[in-house]
């Protein structure tokens, strides 16, 4: 079997894991006030106002945080453009189906070529497997990231505290598996998730799934997603060939083991609606912001 690889294009972005561990819980509540806020479309004063910080302050951290202006990160997350996307998410998916590709528009996103484990390690739930495991930070807060000898295993994210709880979920994927704490291993891979400067697409990253046959086509369709861009939950079944699992997929889609890097953030309600994410709406918010951001400014 071999291993999946995660090819990462380059950027001239400064790496979001130099931002202090209090940046993202400043940004989180910035973008929870922008998300309520946003039919009224808050003033940069007000949105510094709320998070106590001086306008030339929250202007400095927020482009050092997202790359872009709380400006147009407003503008990115608000669901009118989400409707706007979904108007050709179909078609997306159809190209890249044809093409075979993860996503047009290779320089600007994370695309994946991959295997997923065997079904012998599924049943297994990964006896045998050492997992190395380790907790960074990212530009969503604190990543979880799980590392198993053939490559990135998992990827969560946790509030402040909240570390145990996302360990522990995480750990239900591989329940038969062997765990180590090994900040070292896992490093290197955090800093080639979160750090664009890292995106190389002559370095892949290896990469490896674990799940029943249907989460994996589900995984396999998400990938195909470009940043910037969104599908929908019916979109996705149609492509998988069952037009009718829905429902179905928005529960393979909430199982994602890798989050980000399999953009299971992408996929919104077909009203336009960002529905949930099982690592927190609002961290699904920063996502879609950071990412949208970079597309419109073209440093991605």
């Amino acid at each position: 079997m071999s291993p999946a690889s995660l090819s990462l294009p380059e950027s001239s972005l400064v790496s979001p894991l130099a931002n202090s561990p209090e940046d993202y819980d400043r940004i989180r509540k910035a973008i929870a006030y922008i998300s309520k806020k946003w039919q009224t479309q808050p003033s940069l004063e007000d949105i510094a106002g709320h998070v106590g910080l001086s306008v030339s302050h929250f202007h400095h951290l927020f482009r050092r945080w997202a790359g872009i202006t709380p400006k147009d990160f407003l503008a990115a997350v608000t669901l009118d453009r989400a409707r706007d996307l979904l108007r050709d998410s179909a078609s997306i998916l159809d190209a890249t189906y044809e093409l075979g590709l993860s996503g047009p528009g290779r320089l600007h996103d994370l695309f994946v070529t991959h295997d997923a484990m065997t079904p012998g390690s599924f049943k297994t739930g990964g006896a045998g497997l050492t997992i190395s495991y380790g907790f960074h930070p990212s530009p969503f807060g604190t990543s979880l990231v799980m590392v198993a000898p053939l490559g990135l295993a998992g990827v969560a994210f946790a509030d402040p505290g909240e570390e145990p709880a996302a360990l522990a979920d995480m750990r239900a994927r591989w329940p038969n598996a062997e765990f180590r704490e090994d900040s070292m291993v896992t490093a290197p891979y955090a800093g080639r998730i979160f750090d664009p400067s890292k995106w190389q697409a002559d370095r892949p990253l290896n990469v490896v799934m674990i799940g029943t046959d249907f989460e994996v086509r589900v995984w396999r369709t998400l990938l195909r997603i470009p940043m910037g861009k969104m599908s929908t939950y019916s979109d996705i079944a149609s492509h998988i060939g069952n037009p009718n699992a829905s429902r179905a997929v928005g529960a393979a889609v909430g199982k994602n083991p890798l989050s980000f890097v399999v953009p299971c953030h992408r996929v919104i309600g077909r009203s336009g609606a960002l529905t949930g994410y099982h690592w927190g709406l609002t961290r699904k918010q920063a996502m879609l912001g950071w990412e949208g951001g970079r597309v419109r400014s073209g440093t991605a």
